[in-house]
């Protein structure tokens, strides 16, 4: 069973991994961006660290929900609320438990998911975090690694794709050959999510 440890332990891993990651992601995000994603994500998951540091939600649900809203509330840019409206909604389908199974984390990831491709109207093959969030949801019924792996293989695949969600979709087929940052750091929080899972 996962406890709100483990829950604050994936922050903060997702936090130290886009500190060390940021400079690439800016770099991804510069021929189809705005050249800010991991300066971004970056500002986002200190203050999410930091809030978890001074306030300890008891329960898993509570953690992400704080987490979320940390999001929203320091990001400019789209990544703020996509990041943010993810570990909100995953959050409120975890509830009030005190702990949560393996089961229960990938249900309550799929309804956060589900709510991203809402609010940023994208599916998968567009060129978004969709293309490695909705593989990682698949694979997670084997365990974490196995989400990690399909992740990363997702990120990598939007690289010959072209956008069709977000900036770089206004790039039409000069969006062709970059790999998606958004996709990357999606990457990113699925790889922390394996690395809080094998302490």
């Amino acid at each position: 069973m996962l406890d709100a440890d483990f829950f604050r332990r994936w922050m903060a891993v997702t936090a130290s991994s886009v500190q060390r990651e940021a400079d690439r992601l800016t770099a991804l995000d510069s021929p189809i961006g705005d050249a800010d994603h991991g300066s971004n994500l970056q500002r986002g998951f200190t203050a999410v660290a930091a809030a978890l540091e001074k306030e300890a939600p008891a329960a898993p649900g509570a953690v992400l929900v704080l987490a979320g809203r940390q999001l929203i509330s320091t990001v400019g840019g789209a990544s703020g609320p996509l990041y943010g409206t993810l570990l909100r909604r995953t959050g409120k389908a975890l509830g009030d438990a005190a702990e949560v199974s393996e089961e229960q984390l990938a249900r309550a990831l799929r309804e956060g998911v589900d709510a991203v491709m809402q609010l940023g109207g994208a599916a998968p093959g567009d060129k978004t975090m969709i293309d490695a969030l909705t593989p990682a949801l698949e694979a997670l019924g084997d365990g974490f690694e196995a989400a990690r792996a399909a992740a990363e293989r997702g990120a990598e695949a939007t690289t010959p794709l072209q956008a069709r969600k977000g900036r770089a979709s206004y790039l039409g087929e000069r969006s062709i050959g970059h790999q998606d940052p958004g996709a990357t750091s999606a990457a990113l929080l699925i790889a922390a999510l394996a690395e809080a899972g094998g302490k």
